[in-house]
C-alpha cells in the first residue's frame, strides 16, 4: 500500500530520530572502554566538541524555524544532553594534556563561537527568513564539520593499518542518520537540512569501506624467527674493566697519602743520652754518647744504637 506523500515527512523525521538517538549512543562501548581502563587512550574529544556545538546550533534553528521545527528541536535536545555526557567523562578520565586540549574546544566551539553567533543573529539582524537563512546555513556548514570530524580518526586508520580507534557502529549509523535527514530535508524543502547530509552520506561510507580493509590486520601474528645453534658470544664490557681499573687505582693513591701523612707525623726520633764520666788511675773513660733511633716499623719498636 501506497504510503500517503503528506505522511513522507514526519516518517522520516522520526525515523531520523530514532537513528540520531543511535548514533549518540554508538560511543558507548568506547566510554565503557575508557571507564574500565582508567584512560582515554587514543581517542579524541573532537567529535564530541563539534557534535554539541552543531546540536546547539540545530537546537537554535530549530526553535527559529516558525513550521516543521519539532523534528529538529526534539532530537537536539537530547543530543546536546548526551554529548555533555560525553565530554565530562573524557575529562575525567583523560590525562592532563588531553583535559587541557578538551577544555579549549569546549570554550572556543561551545562557549565562544556559539555565543558569538546568538548575539549577532538576535540582536544585529532582523527577525524573519533572513534570520532564518544566516542561522541555517551556518548550521549546516557545521553539520558537515560533524560528519568531517571523524576525518582524523580515518587518517589514524590508514597510517596504523588499524580500526582500533573508529567503531564501525558509529560509522554505520552516520550513514543512515545522513539518509534519513536528507529526504527529510528534501521532502519539507530545507535545503539547509538536506545538503550536508549528502557529504555526511559519503563520509560515512567511505569509513565502512576503511572498516573492511583494515579489520583483520590487527589479528596478523608476526612470525617467529628460530634461534640458529650458534656458541654465545661472549659480551665483554671493556667500559666497567676500565672503570673498575680506575677505582682500583683511586683507592691506592688514598692508601700511600694516608702512609705519607703518617710518616711526616711521626717522623723519626732520636734520642741521645750521655753516659756520666768514670774515675780512678787509669784515667776516665772518654764520653760517650749512645744515640737510640727509634723507628715505628709495622706498629714495633726497633732499637738501633749508634756510637758517636
Amino acid at each position: 500500500m501506497a504510503v500517503p506523500a503528506h505522511l513522507l515527512p514526519s516518517i522520516f523525521g522520526i525515523l531520523g530520530n530514532i537513528i540520531s538517538f543511535c548514533v549518540f549512543l554508538a560511543p558507548i562501548p568506547t566510554f565503557y572502554r575508557i571507564y574500565k581502563k582508567k584512560s582515554t587512550e587514543g581517542f579524541q574529544a573532537v567529535p564530541y566538541s563539534v557534535a554539541l556545538f552543531s546540536c546547539m546550533l540545530l537546537l537554535y534553528y530549530g526553535y527559529l524555524k516558525t513550521e516543521n521545527g519539532m523534528m529538529i528541536i526534539t532530537i537536539n535536545s537530547i543530543g546536546c544532553a548526551i554529548e555533555t555526557a560525553y565530554l565530562i567523562a573524557f575529562l575525567i578520565y583523560a590525562t592532563k594534556e588531553s583535559r587541557i586540549s578538551a577544555v579549549k574546544l569546549v570554550a572556543l566551539f561551545n562557549i565562544l563561537f556559539f555565543g558569538l553567533i546568538l548575539v549577532t543573529t538576535l540582536f544585529l539582524t532582523h527577525h524573519g527568513p533572513k534570520q532564518v537563512a544566516i542561522v541555517g546555513w551556518i548550521c549546516a556548514i557545521f553539520s558537515v564539520c560533524v560528519f568531517a570530524a571523524p576525518l582524523s580518526i580515518m587518517r589514524l586508520v590508514i597510517r596504523t593499518k588499524s580500526v582500533e580507534y573508529m567503531p564501525f557502529t558509529l560509522s554505520f549509523f552516520l550513514t543512515l542518520c545522513a539518509i534519513m535527514w536528507f529526504f527529510y530535508g528534501l521532502l519539507i524543502k530545507d535545503y539547509y537540512v538536506a545538503t550536508p547530509n549528502v557529504l555526511g552520506f559519503v563520509f560515512g561510507v567511505a569509513q565502512m569501506i576503511l572498516y573492511v580493509i583494515y579489520k583483520d590486520k590487527k589479528k596478523q601474528v608476526r612470525p617467529m624467527v628460530q634461534p640458529k645453534d650458534e656458541p654465545v658470544a661472549t659480551v665483554v664490557d671493556l667500559g666497567a674493566i676500565l672503570e673498575m681499573d680506575e677505582k682500583s687505582r683511586a683507592e691506592i693513591g688514598v692508601v700511600l697519602e694516608m702512609q705519607e701523612k703518617a710518616a711526616m707525623e711521626k717522623g723519626v726520633v732520636l734520642e741521645v743520652q750521655e753516659k756520666p764520666e768514670g774515675e780512678g788511675e787509669c784515667g776516665g773513660e772518654k764520653k760517650e754518647d749512645i744515640a737510640k733511633v727509634c723507628l715505628d716499623l709495622d706498629g714495633e719498636m726497633t732499637i738501633i744504637p749508634c756510637v758517636a
